[in-house]
Formats: structure tokens, sequence, C-alpha cells
């Protein structure tokens, strides 16, 4: 089963939010829309700036485990590695 490690952020440099999914269409969608009660709704958390693709689910947990205790400073350099304009990445998954 696959699996995605993905960051959701509020705005450029902005809160952000790191979570798992095995589906990331339907979790991003849920996250834009204000579906899931927590903490990207409360702190408005719309856009997918990163995520990446792994092929075990367990090897995405453990990868969003340890993006989660990374320095912020990290996390904004990881995401603009690939995304240094900060554009949502929702419309790019062509779901």
């Amino acid at each position: 089963m696959t699996g995605f490690v993905y960051i959701m952020a509020s705005k450029r440099n902005g809160t952000l939010y790191t979570g798992v999914t095995s589906d990331l269409a339907r979790r991003v969608y849920e996250h834009r829309e204000g579906l899931i009660e927590g903490f990207t709704k409360r702190y408005d958390c719309k856009m997918l700036v990163w995520y990446e693709e792994y092929f075990n689910v367990a090897d995405a947990i453990q990868r969003e485990k340890s993006i989660k205790r990374y320095y912020r400073k990290w996390k904004l350099d990881l995401i603009e590695s690939i995304n240094p304009e900060w554009n949502d990445l929702y419309e790019t998954l062509g779901w």
C-alpha cells in the first residue's frame, strides 16, 4: 500500500502542518474544505506545498515522524527545494 507524506501551509512562511495519508487528493480536499476538525482547520492550513510518495506506508509514517522533529527552518528549506514559489500543489495532482 502506498503512502504520502505532505505539508500543508496557511500561506508562504505561515503555519505548517505535516501529515501522512494513503489518499493524498482526498485528504488535501478535506483540509481545504475544512471537513476535518483540528489543527489545519483552526490555523487555516489549506495549501498543499510539499509531498513525497512512498510505496510502503510504514516508510511514509517514519518519514512523517522525522519531519515533525525537524526545526522549522529545515521544513521551510524542504518546501522551497521543490516549490520555491509556494504554489498550491493540489491542482497539479491531476485527480
